[in-house]
C-alpha cells in the first residue's frame, strides 16, 4: 500500500482526499468536514486534544485509509502544518 496524494476533495462537503495505490489498485479516500475547525487552522492545543479524544475510537479499525485516520494524523496532527503531518504519517504506517 502506498499513498499517492492528498489533494482538495472534489466531494461536496469534504475538505481532502487521499488516493492510495494497492498493488495498482486505486483506492480514493474523502476526509475533514468542510466548513468545520481543524487544528490546521485554528492551532487550537486544547481544541486538539479534545478532537482526539473523542476520535481515538477511530483508530480501532487498524486501518491507515479509512477517513478516521486520515482526519486524526493529518488534520489533528501533532504540527500545524498539513506536510509535516503528512510526512509523519506516511513514515508512521510505512506509506
Amino acid at each position: 500500500m502506498k499513498l499517492v496524494s492528498v489533494v482538495k476533495s472534489p466531494k461536496p462537503g469534504k475538505k481532502y482526499r487521499a488516493t492510495f495505490d494497492n498493488d495498482g489498485r486505486l483506492k480514493h479516500t474523502d476526509f475533514g468536514a468542510a466548513g468545520m475547525d481543524d487544528y490546521l487552522h485554528t492551532k487550537d492545543k486544547d481544541q486538539r486534544e479534545r478532537y482526539r479524544t473523542r476520535h481515538k475510537k477511530d483508530l480501532d479499525t487498524n486501518d491507515p485509509t479509512k477517513a478516521g485516520f486520515l482526519s486524526y494524523y493529518l488534520l489533528w496532527g501533532d504540527s500545524t502544518s498539513l506536510q509535516t503531518n503528512l510526512s509523519a504519517y506516511r513514515h508512521r504506517f510505512h506509506l
